[in-house]
This record gives structure tokens, sequence and C-alpha cells, in this order.
């Protein structure tokens, strides 16, 4: 059986974990698939920064509450269940039953037509009481949502390949962390990882099921890889150096997890469970959810495809949607601002902020004005040196000066520098052009501080590439406070020494 062909109905659709990694991301999906969206979440507030909040109906309840859930349901047709305790606390196996139970009695009681989980992709062979307590957990949830009534499809995946994914977050900072590592055994466990933006295909695509369609469908990739091909096949794409990668078998995943802790920010409460989740060979044993929701034209994305997605080659415009708060970003693959701080690849920032005895428009014609001729209004001799490093790097130094004195626009170039974003009495954001081991922005803003002066805040941001990428950033670190820090005094300090006309009687400053 294939999808069907004629346009079908739109859908009452709850998602559970719509703050989460892959709520977030499916909530577009169901609403662009002509789907209208509930949202069931503990606190609503939570959902304010998606751009899709106001397109959405959210309902308080928590799936741990089965009081709080009556009300979520009704009038739902398919209904989403997106959450799971991730081996927090000493009973989350009991919390993570009781809470599936909860959930699929009160769709059974509410009429609903399907239930879809998203569940780990289990390894052939492996009796439950040798699977990791996180992947039993998962499997355990996926039986008692079978069991309560409703048509229920369990989709497992292994590793999503995606920004702000867990898994995939993990396999960043070690590969561009670590060009030398000493690893657990597990790197040549077989794996088969999946792109987010097909996980998200199925994951849509199942809310049309057939009602006679209740069971579990194992959802991976075109590839199959171990952990070592991974990461070296990241960093090829990536552009970093070959990785030696040394396996030691001593390190149990309680040490294993310890070792992840220490090379990457992903908290250890959820790299133990990643980490004992890599024992075993995860491969699919089946790929029957393609009779429902094809496969795309071309094909499911292949690993390097899913991981140039994920660091932003393919469209460099987006490069600084995560970072800089450029844009809403457009794609599944995409960082989106309500990712945990430790997601989307390192950032290092240098934030400045300054009250300004000065009005905003008097500040910014000084912020605009920057560069060129003005200068960087702070230690000229450094700003001179770091022009002659990157024409001797074959850069682009400081010769390129500015087209206007007074005035800029997207695209300009500013020195090594060139102009990404501007809003005019507002915001300047600058994109690094000079030779870098990473990615690098300067953004300049002003505010009205509501007494007739000014508040001004400067923020340096720098996303590493590879080691030399951290390396080169604690080398000038030292240097941040004359350079930074002085272009932020001396900013405010031209600001309020412009000269002024007095304000006629009566007027009021904005």
């Amino acid at each position: 059986m294939t999808a069907p062909t004629n346009p079908a109905p739109p859908l009452r659709c709850l998602v559970t974990g719509a703050t989460g990694y892959l709520g977030g991301r499916l909530v577009p999906e169901l609403l662009a698939a002509g789907h209208s969206v509930r949202c069931l979440v503990r606190d609503p507030g939570r959902l304010r920064d998606h751009a899709w909040r106001a397109r959405v109906e959210a309902a308080r309840g928590d799936v741990t509450r089965p009081d709080t859930l009556a009300g979520a349901f009704a009038g739902i047709d398919v209904a989403y269940y997106l959450v799971h305790s991730l081996g927090t606390g000493r009973d989350f196996e009991a919390t993570d039953r009781a809470a599936a139970r909860a959930f699929g009695e009160a769709a059974a009681r509410a009429g609903v037509r399907r239930i879809v989980y998203l569940g780990g992709l289990l390894p052939r062979g492996v009796p439950p009481h040798e699977l990791s307590p996180h992947l039993r957990s998962r499997a355990e949830v996926g039986r008692v949502l079978r069991s309560c009534g409703v048509p229920t499809a369990e989709l497992r995946a292994a590793v999503i390949i995606g920004s702000g994914s867990a898994s995939f977050e993990m396999l960043r900072y070690l590969t561009e962390r670590l060009p030398v590592m000493v690893t657990p055994s597990w790197v040549g466990t077989r794996i088969q990882p999946i792109a987010v933006r097909d996980v998200l295909r199925y994951l849509t695509g199942a809310a049309l099921l057939p009602p006679e369609v209740h069971r579990a469908f194992d959802l991976g990739g075109p590839e199959v890889l171990t952990y070592r091909r991974m990461m070296q096949r990241y960093a090829a794409v990536a552009g970093l150096p070959h990785r030696v990668i040394l396996p030691v078998p001593v390190l149990t995943p309680g040490l294993s997890s310890l070792w992840v802790g220490l090379v990457t920010p992903v908290p250890n409460r959820l790299a133990r469970p990643l980490v004992e989740s890599l024992r075993h060979e995860v491969v699919c044993a089946e790929h029957d959810i393609a009779r429902y929701v094809p496969d795309p034209p071309g094909g499911l994305t292949g690993f390097d495809r899913a991981v140039e997605l994920a660091l932003h080659r393919i469209r460099d415009a987006d490069v600084t949607t995560r970072w800089s708060s450029a844009s809403v970003p457009g794609a599944p693959s995409d960082p989106l601002p309500t990712d945990p701080d430790w997601a989307g690849g390192s950032l290092y920032q240098d934030v400045r902020e300054r009250r300004v005895i000065a009005p905003p428009a008097e500040l910014w014609r000084v912020v605009e004005g920057i560069g060129g001729e003005n200068g960087w209004y702070s230690f000229p001799l450094a700003w001179a040196l770091r022009g002659l490093l990157d024409r001797l790097a074959g850069g682009v130094g400081l010769r390129r000066g500015r087209r206007d004195p007074a005035r800029l626009r997207i695209g300009d170039s500013l020195d090594f520098w060139r102009v990404e974003e501007i809003e005019r009495g507002r915001l300047l954001r600058l994109r690094a052009e000079m030779r870098l081991p990473g990615l690098a922005w300067l953004e300049l803003s002003v505010a009205p501080d509501g007494d007739g002066g000014s508040r001004y805040r400067q923020r340096a941001l720098f996303h590493p590439h590879g080691l030399a990428g951290h390396a080169y950033w604690w080398s000038v670190a030292p240097f941040h406070a004359a350079v930074f820090g002085g272009m932020a005094r001396r900013i405010a300090e031209r600001a309020e020494a412009a000269p002024r006309e007095p304000a006629p009687p009566g007027a009021t400053i904005t």
C-alpha cells in the first residue's frame, strides 16, 4: 500500500514535546501539510520564541499528571508522543511507563484515531534485560502505547543527524575538539543514522496511516556506518584534518560518559544514556514504512549531505541563524532559538554594555560611522597589526575602507568586515572576512534607556573551526578588554561629546 494520491483532509494534531528538539521542528511541518496543531506543554510561555506560536493552540498539561490531560485531547485526530525522561532520576523507567499509560488512556477515552510515537531503534537479537535502561524504557513506552486501544505507529530511529540533536551534538563536539583521541571500544559499533528531515517526513506522513496499521517501524538512512567512520566523515565534511582515533577496551559506559562530559558540553544526564545505547549495533531490520510514506524522489538523505545541512555548508546566508538571531530558520536541519545552549556548536562571546548620556540618534551616528577613516575607536595599533597579519595570510586586511563615510547598507565591505544586517538606528551586525579558523561577527546595538539617554550593547561572537579555532580564541582573549572594552568606551565617549542643540521646551526625546 502507498500513500494516497488525493489530498488528505486536514487533521487536528496534538503534539507533546513541542518545546523539545523534534517537537519544535515537527509543528511547522504539520502546519505546512495543512493540519491544525495543539501543543501540550507544562508552561505555554515556553512556546513564545517559536515563529509558529500564533498559529497553534496551547494546552497546559503534563503527561505525568493524568488529571491534566482530558481537555488537551478534545477533538483531536492524531496525537504525537515525543517526550521521554532520557534517564533522569532513579525511577525514570517507572515514570516513563506511567506517563505513556496516562497518555494512551486519555487518547482512547477521547476517541483519538491514531497515536504516533518516536522511539529508539532496537538492536536485533538482544534480550530486553541486556539493553541500556534508556533503550529498554523507550521500547516499553512503545508497548504501553500500542496496548491502549488506539492504532499506534511506533517509529524507531537511532542517531538523528541535525543541529540540536543530542546524538549529533555529541558527534560534533568529539570530532571538532579532538584531532587525536583515545576512545571507547563502542566507536566500532555499526549504526544506521538518519537525517532529521527524513525523520520529520515519516512523522508527518504517519498521521495519514490507514487505521489498520498498528505496529513499530524501523527508521534509518541509506548508509550503515561505525561511529568511528561517522567521526571521520564529519571531519571531512567540516573541512577538518583526518582524525586519529585509537579505541581502547577498558572504558566502561560510565567512564565513557564522563569522558564525553569532559570533552563536550552535552550534559551527562544526556550523554550517559546515549553512550550506553551505543554498546549494541543498531541497524534497521526492515524499511516497511516506505509502503505508506514513500521515500523522497531523490532518495533518503545521505550522511554527508545531512552533516552539510546541519553545518550550514549549503546555504551561506543561514550560517548565522543560531548565533546572531538573524532570522527564523527555514529547514529542519537549522538551529532553533529554543535549542539548548550547548547545541549548535561552540560559540564564544565577548559582551559589553554601557549606559550613554546621549540620545539614541547621536549614539547611532557614531556606531554607523565605524571603520574606514574613523577607525575602530580603540587600540589602533592592535587593529593595524591584525590587518597586516591578515594581508600576510592572503586576506583583505584593512585596505578596503568603506563605501560612504557616514552611511552603511547591507552588503557593504567595511575594512575586513562586511555588513550582514542593519536596522537603522538600532542594530549593526558585521561578519568577519579576515582569515580566521572559524566564523566571527561583531554586533553593535542601540536602544533608548527611558531617561533621554541610550543603552549601548556590543557583542563579538566567534564560532571556532576545529581545535585551531579554540586555540585562536583563547590566544586573543587577553586582549579583549583593551580592544572590545576600549571600543565600547570610546563609542560612548564620542557620542556624549558630540555638540547638541538643546531640546525646545516641552519636547520629548525618543
